[in-house]
């Protein structure tokens, strides 16, 4: 794929005290016209690239072939795949970019009063299959509430999740629904232990919360949502892929927290030890 060089303009505005204020009240927020639709067309391409037109061609990683060799399948929710952002070209100063925005809607201080920084954990390509075609990678059911804290292995909450779609989608497409103010109900354990239910179930006092209804996004919105929001979405009922890209912030003081977590090589760190280095660099201005 070819660079994208000299563009004059950020790749991304920063967000408002509105926006601030809406995440801490309700767990989550849209950030109308955040990225710049132009940055998008080259990250849509870079994904296809990777995982193909239907975005289930990229290779199986051992675990899931693993699964697969069983007869069974990879994640309900989406085919994830690595996207490796800080090496990238195009995604790199989107990357940096947020991290403005993300220190801000983090909203923490040091000691010394000036604002807490925010470091990079992760980011994906996500793409939710079309519900009605199989899948090698699975990726093509409902996303069941949840909430995603458990799964970092870090030690504080802060963290946030910066959902970018690559196109503009609505809920034919499988988008998010939020639980208003349940990041307000602390940590509510790891998916996988719900049974046959989802957080909804587990914890009916959930029902009692509003919830919001599944996002419209336009090319260029994003949605932000806490580690601790309870979040869903429906199936996607398009023939094609619903194209996404995440990225994963979290407080630049998070530590590790001696769980097992496949989402990084923890093998020469010690419990409690702080997320650094090249792997986390803290991002952002």
């Amino acid at each position: 794929m070819g660079e994208v060089v000299g563009l004059d303009a950020p790749p991304c505005r920063t967000v408002t005290a509105a926006e601030v204020a809406h995440l801490h009240e309700h767990g989550w927020v849209q950030l109308k016209r955040f990225v710049d639709p132009d940055v998008l067309a080259p990250m849509l391409e870079l994904a296809r690239e990777r995982m193909g037109d239907d975005a289930d061609s990229n290779p199986l990683p051992p675990q899931l072939e693993q699964a697969v060799a069983e007869g069974g399948k990879g994640l309900d929710y989406f085919n994830a795949q690595l996207a490796g952002g800080l090496r990238d070209p195009v995604v790199r100063p989107l990357i940096d970019e947020i991290g403005t925005s993300a220190r801000a809607l983090l909203a923490r201080r040091n000691a010394d009063g000036t604002p807490l920084g925010v470091r990079y954990y992760q980011d994906l390509f996500v793409p939710k299959l079309p519900s009605a075609k199989a899948s090698r990678h699975g990726g093509n059911g409902p996303t069941a509430f949840h909430q995603d804290y458990i799964t970092f292995a870090v030690d504080r909450t802060g963290g946030m999740t910066f959902w970018v779609p690559l196109e503009p989608y609505g809920p034919e497409a499988g988008t998010m629904s939020f639980v208003n103010g349940s990041h307000r109900m602390g940590v509510m354990g790891d998916y996988t232990t719900y049974g046959d239910g989802d957080a909804l179930t587990a914890f009916p006092e959930l029902q009692h919360l509003e919830m919001s209804d599944p996002i419209h996004y336009e090319l260029g919105d994003v949605t932000v949502h806490t580690h601790l929001t309870i979040h869903g979405a429906g199936a996607n009922r398009m023939d094609r892929p619903r194209w996404a890209w995440l990225l994963v912030v979290q407080p630049e003081d998070v530590c590790w927290n001696g769980a097992q977590c496949p989402n990084f090589d923890h093998s020469a760190m010690t419990p409690w030890e702080h997320l650094n280095g090249k792997r986390f660099p803290v991002i952002g201005r």
